[in-house]
């Protein structure tokens, strides 16, 4: 082991950071992940960040990922404490408010996604994970979800 890992408890939280997007019609887009955290829950699109990776530049990394899109980061929603002990996990997870400015959204992760869709806020699926609930509630609460 190296002398850096040395003392470095591996339990430590980990930073991830997801974006939530809406279109005009004021759907949001969710992806059905396959993989743990919370694997067959509908998630907004996000994920680990990279070391040195600012928050913002994650999130549209991400969109670019798993969604294929281009995407313009409007403002800050909520952070999710992210605790998963079942699953071993502790993420910290800003999530984003965002907006597509170029591309269609469909699912360029197929290892990783099972589906990309949009939901009207009216109909959304009863498996999200925590930090898609969290995100859609706080968009719920914000300015943005009255002007659209």
């Amino acid at each position: 082991m190296s002398a850096a890992m040395q003392g470095l408890d591996l339990r430590c939280p980990r930073v991830g950071v997801g974006v939530l997007l809406t279109d005009e019609i004021g759907r949001v887009l969710l992806t059905l992940r396959k993989l743990p955290p919370e694997a067959d829950c509908w998630s907004i699109l996000g994920g680990k960040v990279d070391f040195l990776e600012r928050l913002e530049d994650g999130a549209i990394r991400e969109a670019r990922e798993e969604a294929g899109v281009e995407i313009a980061i409007e403002r800050l929603l909520c952070v999710t404490d992210h605790c998963l002990p079942s699953e071993g996990q502790h993420w910290v997870s800003p999530a984003f408010f965002g907006r597509i400015v170029r591309g269609e959204a469909s699912n360029r992760e197929p290892h990783k996604t099972r589906e990309v869709r949009w939901f009207p806020l009216s109909e959304l699926p009863p498996n999200l994970t925590m930090t898609a609930r969290n995100a859609i509630e706080a968009y719920c609460k914000s300015d943005f979800a009255a002007t659209e």
